[in-house]
């Protein structure tokens, strides 16, 4: 086991995928000289060189469209958006070629692209620099999408990304690019959890709140928190938000009743209500409450200095918990 923070997790798995198959190749703004703003990729361009680790110019929707040529040719591109807000330009690319060209093509042509996205806010960015962009790919046929939570699982997840035939967005959470974990880069791929699937990362029995990417150690967080209160949280970690594990959430809104989601991306047509609406069709003889959403707030993201009154925070958590058990409002001082 070796401690490693996010950022780095993610640079060894994105190592060994270079060094198991010459197919893959990395794509970015800044990625190759500089290692990228966050300096994920930092070193792997002196190890592989400039044909496998290439800078590009400043154009996502050029970057995306090299992908699809070289996806064409039977590469394995990795591409990097330097951030969050700078994804639309690419947006015709990714919904109109990437997502659509293994289905129009009758299953001739695959697009085994890996889109990696800085994204989400908890760190001061400026304009353009935080944003929750999951649910636009999550509701587009043809992508996965994914967002780690934690060091092993980046290192696992990227891994399994590359691998896959079908195009992945890649959501890792910038407020967690420096928390360090453990990581068993020896443990073999073949035994990791499958990378749709959602994990259970803390055991209850009064409510499930689920999240996922940045806010699983806030989730945690409010576990413990409510517990010293007398409320057993169970946190689901979905890690696929496309497609969405509805399994694990359902077992375990069949064991508590209850349901809080939480996400920084902004409340109407968040994922949140998606899984809202599926656990109400699938669970709703097994519901004491209507599910709670606590999420950011429908607004284009403020500036750095009001983001924390925008996302979703310990106590605005707790104060969901608070809703989903019939308890006075820690906020208002009243019940719902």
């Amino acid at each position: 086991m070796t401690s490693l923070s996010m950022a780095k997790a993610i640079n060894a798995g994105l190592r060994r995928a270079l060094a198991a198959d010459d197919r893959v190749v990395l794509m970015g703004e800044d990625i190759g000289t500089l290692g990228g703003v966050f300096r994920v990729t930092d070193g792997l361009q002196t190890e592989f060189g400039p044909r496998r680790v290439m800078d590009s110019p400043l154009a996502e929707s050029g970057i995306l469209g090299t992908a699809v040529g070289m996806a064409y040719r039977g590469y394995r591109p990795v591409v990097e958006i330097q951030f969050d807000g700078f994804i639309y330009p690419a947006f015709d690319q990714i919904v109109n070629q990437v997502a659509r060209m293994h289905y129009r093509t009758a299953g001739n042509v695959r697009m085994p692209i890996v889109i990696r996205v800085p994204f989400a806010g908890g760190i001061g960015s400026a304009e353009h620099h935080s944003d929750s962009p999951e649910a636009y790919f999550a509701h587009t046929p043809g992508l996965r999408v994914v967002s780690p939570s934690d060091p092993q699982d980046a290192f696992t997840l990227i891994q399994q990304a590359i691998a896959s035939d079908d195009p992945v967005l890649f959501f890792e959470p910038k407020r967690r690019y420096h928390a360090k974990g453990e990581v068993d880069e020896d443990a073999p791929l073949a035994d990791a959890r499958p990378m749709g699937t959602a994990r259970v990362v803390a055991q209850g029995s009064d409510v499930t709140l689920v999240t996922y990417g940045g806010l699983v150690q806030l989730a945690r967080d409010a576990a413990v928190a409510a517990g010293d209160e007398g409320v057993s949280v169970e946190v689901v970690d979905l890690r696929s938000l496309s497609p969405l594990d509805l399994d694990t959430v359902v077992a375990s809104v069949k064991r508590t009743g209850r349901l809080v989601v939480t996400h920084e991306a902004a409340l109407s047509g968040g994922l949140a209500a998606e899984i809202s609406a599926s656990i109400t069709e699938r669970c709703f003889y097994h519901l004491e409450h209507a599910p709670v959403r606590v999420t950011g707030h429908d607004i284009p993201y403020p500036p750095a200095r009001l983001e924390s009154a925008h996302l979703p925070d310990l106590d605005r958590i707790l104060d969901g918990i608070d809703r989903a058990m019939d308890r006075p409002n820690s906020l208002t001082g009243v019940e719902d």
